[in-house]
């Protein structure tokens, strides 16, 4: 993979990590001179559009398209743009004119990375192909929901049931169905994976899921009785697709997992469990008290975006690169770099959640919760720092050697 293009990922996790520490550290001392909300919006928009979505568009054309053509190079530099454009603007003036222009390149830009991928890719295996053309599906339903943003803002307002809808749309089809199912097809490239009528019920039932666990967030702004159920048959179909998908590795699983290197099987592990959490929260949220306790406190919220986006896909994200050659898995820089994000992502997640079951069972504040809150998240830009330097010396070293 190109080196550039992966610290330039790399940096913008980097900066995404330090707003976040920011907005811990807002609780800390309130009298901070930031604008909590603007400064949300830019740490959110840098850590997915910035990190994950650039990190997927190195290894989508890394390991799918063989004719590597100009185009893609200045197309993840005109992505980049949109991205620092956003890092900038929205901490200075929030959703208006820069950063709304900005947002939109990047959505334009990302409608002609689709069509880019889906005229080059290459792509062997049946099944790979299908996940992948899934994702770059899903990519581009999500954004219907940022562009209904505009209207439901103008007509119905900002706290509509609409516009908060939209962007759970945008959300929930990112994460659910966007990035999970490139990670997927990154993850799975791996194996010798056939259209098997086993792969075929795995896939169409991850879909069915993926888009009938929508209901749940619906239901927060707009209640009826059914989206209940319809997360419920949600639910119970995402837990056969990962039935299916045990089966699906069960056959590989032995012989791949012994030739897993400690360190990368470190990272697997935290991606892996993190998935099952992921699916074990989304499974008892069709008990109803349980999912209105989840959008009544934010913090098992921010909770389960963090467990997606730090367990799940940048657990497997480090994994793809852990396996590239651009990092040297036996330096210790690496090694206490992955434990550092590891040990702070864990204590950030415990915290959240108990102190979510703080506030349901009306027991009041952690003593020092917003100082640990903010003493763990250094672990994670620390991390990230670790990564970055390691890359770096890994290429010095290479260069010396030769």
């Amino acid at each position: 993979m190109p080196k550039k293009l992966v610290l330039v990922c790399l940096i913008n996790f980097l900066v995404a990590a330090l707003m976040g520490l920011v907005l811990r550290y807002v609780f800390v001392s309130p009298y901070l001179p930031i604008n909590f909300r603007y400064v949300t919006h830019a740490h959110s928009h840098v850590a997915m559009l910035g990190w994950v979505y650039l990190m997927l568009y190195v290894l989508i054309v890394h390991h799918f398209v063989p004719s590597k053509k100009p185009v893609f190079n200045w197309l993840f530099w005109a992505t980049e743009i949109s991205v620092v454009g956003m890092m900038v603007s929205f901490p200075i003036q929030g959703y208006a004119a820069i950063s709304i222009t900005f947002s939109t390149l990047h959505i334009f830009c990302s409608y002609y990375f689709v069509r880019l991928i889906w005229k080059n890719q290459r792509i062997k295996s049946k099944p790979i192909e299908r996940l992948l053309k899934a994702s770059l599906i899903f990519m581009m339903l999500s954004t219907v929901g940022v562009w209904c943003l505009g209207p439901a803002a103008a007509i119905l307002g900002q706290t509509s049931a609409f516009f908060q809808i939209a962007i759970q749309f945008f959300l929930h089809l990112q994460f659910n169905g966007w990035f999970m199912f490139a990670v997927l097809a990154v993850f799975l490239y791996q194996f010798p994976i056939t259209d098997t009528p086993l792969f075929q019920r795995f896939f169409k039932t991850l879909i069915a899921a993926t888009l009938l666990t929508f209901a749940l967030p619906v239901s927060w702004y707009a209640f009826h009785p059914i989206l209940l159920w319809i997360n419920g048959i949600g639910v119970v179909i995402q837990l056969l697709s990962g039935y299916y998908f045990i089966l699906l590795l069960q056959p590989h699983w032995n012989r791949f997992w012994s030739k897993t290197p400690k360190i990368i099987k470190w990272m697997y592990a935290l991606a892996l469990i993190s998935f099952i959490m992921k699916i074990a929260l989304q499974t008892s949220s069709i008990f109803p008290e349980i999912s209105k306790m989840a959008y009544q406190y934010h913090n098992f919220v921010i909770g389960f975006i963090h467990l997606m986006m730090l367990g799940v896909i940048t657990g497997f994200l480090f994994v793809f690169l852990l396996n590239s050659s651009l990092i040297s898995i036996k330096s210790k820089t690496l090694s206490f770099g992955i434990y550092c994000f590891t040990i702070g992502f864990i204590a950030t997640e415990i915290l959240l959640l108990i102190q979510g079951l703080f506030y349901y069972f009306a027991l009041g504040m952690i003593p020092n919760y917003y100082w640990l809150l903010f003493v763990s998240s250094i672990l994670l830009p620390l991390g990230i720092l670790f990564f970055i330097i390691n890359i770096i010396n890994h290429e010095t070293k290479t260069i010396k050697t030769t």
